[in-house]
């Protein structure tokens, strides 16, 4: 998931350094590789959003486009945080590593975010019902 381009060339990102900056679809920002601690950045640091490109890390497969919205956070084994998107055209699920440069409260935003809409009414479990 790269805010780059939408071109469907068959370059794996895994071994395909991403050394050109990219202007963020959803945000508008300016983005760099400098800063995110990798050679290939797949989102915005500032709003976190990404592009629906690939079908699989680095294949450029995906013809949807739409933008990857950050939905929440979870933990990889190893304590590295990872960013969850979903694609807000076709609903499509993905998990991009947090780069070094990300928004540290919007990523701590989505960390509690699950936390403060729980499924159930909160005084259930004080009154142990």
């Amino acid at each position: 998931m790269n805010g780059i381009s939408n071109g469907k060339n068959a370059s794996n990102s895994k071994s395909t350094s991403c050394p050109e900056g990219f202007i963020c679809k959803h945000c508008g920002e300016h983005v760099s590789p400098e800063g995110a601690g990798t050679q290939h950045r797949n989102h915005c640091p500032k709003c976190l959003c990404s592009l629906h490109v690939d079908n699989h890390p680095g294949d450029r497969a995906a013809f949807c486009g739409g933008i990857m919205e950050p939905i929440s956070v979870w933990v990889r084994k190893g304590g590295e945080w990872a960013v969850i998107h979903r694609c807000r055209v076709c609903g499509v699920l993905s998990s991009n590593r947090i780069a070094a440069d990300d928004n540290p409260l919007l990523l701590m935003s989505l960390a509690v975010k699950s936390l403060s809409m729980p499924p159930f009414p909160l005084n259930t479990i004080l009154s142990g019902e």
